[in-house]
């Protein structure tokens, strides 16, 4: 065991001593090999160091060259800069010469036009003065004398444009307004029916007549007292008249009175029996034309109450002209030129409708038709352009006790719409006395301008010739009256069509020889 461990112990000496010299040697190599790198990499640098310098050297010359090249074209471009420079001082300062001369040339040329003008103005000084000595006027008053024929021939040249301006105008106006109306018209017919305040029925036989006084005229008294109407018995055979200006009592009466005739029990209670059976009745017909008017017309929006005021129109005439049947044509002509003019064809259509609508009840209650219509349409909370509509159609004259103008294109066309259903041949009567108002109104509203001399209505009222002082009223101021009697005409007055306004300036001169 000893001697095992004496043989290990220098063996492992050994081996350490060996290991030790062996790993020496790997040192030493490796370091060897690193140095060897070292100067590699340290040759390798240098090289590249020399080719940088000498790429960097010739870098360096040729921005030189270049700098050097940039710096002589720039010398190059301040000497011409300065030869031009020069050049042009040069020529400034033959412009400044040359100027100056002109300058004292002007200047040498105002003093002659000075003078000039001084002896200009002396001359015409004394022409002047030679003028007033030989025309005897002074300078304001020929001043003044050519300032009126300037006037005058200004006037006339106005006057000759304002009649061609104006006839080219109305040419205009007249030819698109005709062809609207024009189709609107044709494209709508309608009846025409009397206005009467009386109604004829006819008896079986003449015997009848005192069935209908009745003992004592208890009959006809109690027939007139509650109908509200008066019956006429004349010599007239089998017939008897019923008389009274509200028409839908009329009506009613006519009715009851034909019940107690087919009857043959006329008495008292019979009638009052009859006339109550006879109201229900008429407000059925009365309901029913409402609804086929609205129907006809397609407007759906009415409640019943309304749609019944615009039935009790069917028993209302106007100047012999049914006021449903006037209204429904003026609602269909103004749905018509609503739809050509771009118009609410339902607000134009309602406001046509409902135009007349206070002719319904204004024989029952206090008012104008035109102001119960516009309470009635505010009753009813209809559009404010209905409203307006109902209130504006007879602006142009004093129905209330205010005028009311077109709020809107639609009320201007409803208004329009009354006037051609109004005004077309044989749609409306008009009394002796209404058609001489008519006549004296439009003299008179001729007479109040100054310098009318004579003024007549001619053709019915269609045409007022107004005769002028010709000393006071000249050519323009002719033209100008023309179109102001015209207007008052129009805001003042109601009428069918239109009223020429013929304005005549004539100046007669008379001597006598002797």
């Amino acid at each position: 065991m000893s001697s095992d461990l004496l043989f290990l112990i220098p063996a492992v000496i050994l081996g350490g001593i060996a290991g030790y010299f062996i790993r020496r040697i790997q040192v030493a190599t490796k370091i060897n090999s690193a140095e060897n790198k070292a100067q590699r990499m340290l040759e390798d640098a240098s090289s590249k160091e020399k080719e940088l310098i000498l790429e960097a050297k010739g870098r360096a010359l040729a921005i030189t060259e270049a700098a050097k090249k940039e710096e002589a074209e720039f010398r190059q471009q301040i000497l011409r800069s300065q030869t031009r420079i020069e050049n042009r001082e040069g020529e400034l300062d033959q412009k400044l010469d040359r100027l100056e001369r002109e300058k004292q040339a002007l200047e040498e040329k105002n003093k002659i036009l000075d003078q000039t003008r001084q002896e200009i103005e002396g001359l015409k000084q004394e022409q002047v003065e030679k003028l007033e000595k030989v025309a005897a006027l002074s300078r304001e008053e020929a001043r003044n004398i050519l300032l009126e024929n300037t006037e005058q021939k200004v006037r006339e040249e106005l006057t000759g444009l304002s009649r061609k301006l104006i006839v080219q105008a109305r040419e205009d106006a007249d030819k698109k307004a005709r062809d609207l109306i024009t189709q609107a018209m044709e494209r709508v017919a309608a009846d025409v029916t009397a206005e009467m305040t009386t109604t004829s029925i006819q008896l079986p036989s003449e015997e009848m007549k005192g069935r209908i006084i009745g003992k004592e005229g208890r009959n006809i008294k109690a027939f007139e007292q509650l109908m509200g109407v008066e019956i006429i018995v004349d010599d007239t055979p089998d017939t008897v008249l019923i008389s009274g200006f509200n028409s839908l009592r009329r009506h009613v009466a006519k009715l009851t009175l034909e019940k107690l005739l087919k009857d043959g029990r006329i008495h008292p209670a019979r009638i009052e029996e009859l006339y109550e059976k006879t109201k229900h009745e008429v407000a059925e017909m009365i309901r029913e034309a409402g609804e086929e008017a609205v129907q006809e017309l397609g407007i759906i929006n009415f409640p019943p109450k309304l749609i019944q005021l615009v039935g009790r129109l069917k028993f209302r005439t106007s100047y012999g002209q049914n006021i449903l049947q006037h209204s429904v044509e003026m609602a269909k002509i103004a749905t018509i030129m609503a739809e050509e003019l771009g118009a609410d064809v339902n607000i134009t259509k309602q406001g046509a409708l409902l135009h007349d609508i206070g002719k319904a009840i204004d024989q029952e209650i206090e008012g104008t038709h035109v102001e119960i219509g516009r309470r009635i349409a505010e009753k009813f909370n209809l559009d404010p352009r209905v409203i307006n509509a109902i209130e504006s159609h007879h602006y142009d004259t004093d129905v209330g006790q205010h005028k009311s103008e077109h709020l809107s294109v639609e009320a201007a066309i409803v208004d329009v719409a009354d006037a051609i259903s109004s005004s077309r041949p044989g749609a409306r009567r008009e009394s002796f006395e209404n058609y001489v108002k008519r006549l004296e109104d439009l003299e008179n509203i001729a007479k109040s301008f100054e310098g009318v001399e004579k003024t007549y209505a001619v053709q019915a009222g269609r045409e007022v010739r107004v005769f002028v002082v010709p000393d006071k009223v000249d050519d323009w101021a002719a033209t100008k009256m023309a179109r102001d009697i015209a207007n008052r005409i129009e805001n003042e007055m109601k009428y069918p069509g239109e009223v020429k306004v013929n304005v005549i300036r004539e100046k007669r001169v008379i001597e006598y020889a002797r």
